[in-house]
């Protein structure tokens, strides 16, 4: 995989993962509203869909190897939507706190660590520039 393509996915899923932090804080705030659906992004089901595809790219690293169809769609769609079989109190609301809190925790965790993947990438591509400079 090139460094760009490794650059352009971390950075895709480090927006998902603020969007999807948006999305949790939502449903955090909404916890005593009437009749309010839990939702989440389905960027993970459009990764899930595309690998299901039937015309999946393939990476090629020498002249020779097999060429695939060009893929435009770099970027999965991130779509919100209301997640659905969760038990409801009685005013229709399906927030659960500990589990809205719980995916947080998670979704902060895997921002953290894809931050620190985007800064490690950033400190090697200096210093190769910096090395390149220097000669």
């Amino acid at each position: 995989m090139k460094p760009s393509n490794v650059s352009e996915l971390l950075f895709n899923t480090l927006s998902y993962r603020a969007e999807r932090q948006k999305v949790i804080s939502s449903n955090i705030a909404n916890i005593n509203t009437p009749d309010y659906k839990t939702k989440d992004l389905s960027f993970e089901s459009q990764l899930q869909e595309k690998n299901r595809q039937k015309d999946l790219q393939l990476i090629t690293t020498n002249q020779n190897h097999i060429k695939s169809k060009e893929n435009n769609d770099k970027n999965p769609r991130m779509e919100v939507y209301e997640v659905e079989n969760l038990q409801e109190q009685n005013d229709g609301n399906n927030v659960n706190l500990d589990t809205q809190m719980s995916e947080m925790a998670k979704n902060n965790t895997m921002f953290q660590a894809i931050q620190g993947s985007i800064r490690k990438d950033v400190t090697f591509f200096t210093s190769v520039i910096d090395a390149s400079a220097k000669n």
